[in-house]
């Protein structure tokens, strides 16, 4: 088997660049590597294909443009952490651990072997970057209707796979259409990024938020009961409260109106769907500005 030829740069602080891969030495572990676009996988393959050639005890990947936190193993004080990058586009940054220093040869073979990482990295990039843009609401950043039909199904069965609790909360914004033609869609849209940045800011990194309609957002829950959904139903409505909005000389009162459910025995996405939008439309009829479970 001819021997692997790559061109690495090694930029301060171990940032990793590779400009070209040619002949490569390693093709079982380049082949293992086209088979997903899934960040974790691709990880776990790497470290599994390596293992004999560099053993290590454990792995962590990070990735801060999909919120990425990966970590499998035994954490032990020797490291070796590399920022992978490649034509400009930053890919994360991997660590391998073990109880005892990589020595230099095991690094540079490393090196050489990150150069079959690099492309399935970047490929999972453009794909999950490419699936963001399709699932995101464009004013608000938050996840859309497409993304939030799609992500419940799978909660729903692993909350009854593993017999764990799910929760949703339904928000919707009182008085929006006022806001709209009082003051304008420019001043409603400004509303709506300020709602869902309050809302954002009362989350758990575990929490996902969705807007599903024109003023309704949604927030999924996992591992959550009733009581759990509610607690944080308040805070994302008392924050709300808080903040009034500053429109063109006006300042504008916002306000939510919050419906809380948990996921039943028996229960399919319509039924916890429509139990969460009643408790919402009990919370409006209620007054506004407040939270109804059911």
């Amino acid at each position: 088997m001819q021997n692997s030829s790559a061109k690495l740069a090694i930029v301060n602080n171990n940032t990793f660049e590779a400009t070209k891969v040619v002949n490569l030495h390693h093709y079982d572990l380049s082949s293992a590597l086209q088979t997903t676009l899934e960040f974790n996988e691709l990880i776990a393959i790497f470290s599994g294909k390596i293992e004999s050639m560099i053993p290590h005890s454990a792995y962590a990947y990070a990735n801060v443009e999909f919120g990425l936190e990966i970590k499998s193993g035994v954490f032990t004080k020797h490291s070796c952490s590399y920022a992978l990058k490649v034509e400009e586009q930053g890919l994360g940054e991997l660590t391998l651990m073990r109880n005892h220093r990589f020595n230099d040869a095991e690094i540079k073979l490393l090196e050489t072997l990150l150069c079959c990482l690099i492309y399935p990295l970047k490929n999972a990039t453009l794909f999950q970057q490419a699936l963001k843009l399709a699932y995101t609401d464009p004013l608000t950043q938050a996840k859309n209707r497409a993304c939030f039909n799609d992500i419940l199904k799978r909660e729903i069965n692993l909350a009854i796979r593993h017999k764990k609790n799910l929760s949703i909360i339904f928000i919707d914004i009182d008085h929006f259409k006022a806001i709209n033609d009082n003051y304008g869609h420019e001043c409603g849209d400004v509303a709506l990024i300020s709602v869902a940045k309050r809302i954002k800011e009362s989350l758990r990194r575990s929490d996902i938020l969705f807007r599903i309609g024109g003023e309704e957002f949604v927030v999924l829950l996992s591992d959550t009961d009733i009581d759990g959904a509610q607690l944080l139903a308040e805070r994302i409505c008392k924050s709300i409260e808080r903040h009034s909005l500053a429109y063109d000389m006006t300042v504008i009162k916002l306000t939510a109106s919050l419906g809380v459910s948990m996921l039943r025995s028996g229960d399919t996405t319509d039924t916890l769907v429509k139990r969460a939008d009643s408790a919402m439309y009990k919370a409006k009829k209620s007054g506004r500005n407040q939270v109804a479970l059911n």
